[in-house]
């Protein structure tokens, strides 16, 4: 059977290697429905990355057994949703300093930071089309970082260095066709 290329568009799963991150300065509050990037000028970073792992939606389970549970059995109902925990890998490049700005500016050993600077930013992840635009969109709110791990340095290899930030974040938000 011949499908239009419509269909096919429709049904078969999009690849994942079309991607965009980015982080946003100001956050999510203040940004109108159907926002697009570009609507965002200047109040967020695309960060070139190769790998976004761990964008999980869970919720903890609470058991409930009361004094009948022997003949009518047990409950088990909604608990607390769970912490989100993702991380970026980016490869290392000469100005690319970004994530450990943001691990810098998060966890101040030397002064205080002012409160003007947000250590929780919120992301968003688009996998795109082949045209580039969004299709479905991960809104990850109030993330902060809670490790950046360098490369590892090896001179049997001709590798390249990647730099990995682990992130915990507050929620997950999936938006299709944003």
């Amino acid at each position: 059977m011949a499908q239009s290329q419509t269909d096919i568009k429709a049904r078969y799963p999009l690849p994942v290697y079309n991607y965009r991150v980015a982080i946003l300065l100001g956050g999510l509050a203040g940004l109108p429905a159907g926002a697009q990037l570009a609507d965002l000028a200047g109040a967020f970073s695309l960060i070139s990355c190769s790998e976004v792992s761990g964008l999980k939606m869970e919720v903890s389970t609470v058991t409930y057994r009361h004094g009948f549970s022997f003949l009518a059995g047990f409950h088990i109902v909604p608990g607390l949703p769970q912490e989100v925990k993702l991380s970026i890998h980016k490869g290392v490049t000469l100005n690319g300093q970004y994530l450990s700005d943001w691990m810098k500016l998060s966890y101040p050993f030397v002064q205080p930071i002012p409160a003007s600077l947000a250590r929780k930013r919120d992301l968003l992840i688009d996998l795109c089309d082949e045209a580039g635009l969004p299709v479905i969109r991960w809104k990850v709110l109030k993330a902060m970082p809670i490790s950046l791990e360098a490369p590892s340095f090896k001179a049997d290899t001709n590798e390249v260095a990647f730099e990995k930030l682990d992130l915990i974040a507050h929620e997950l938000q999936v938006e299709y066709n944003p």
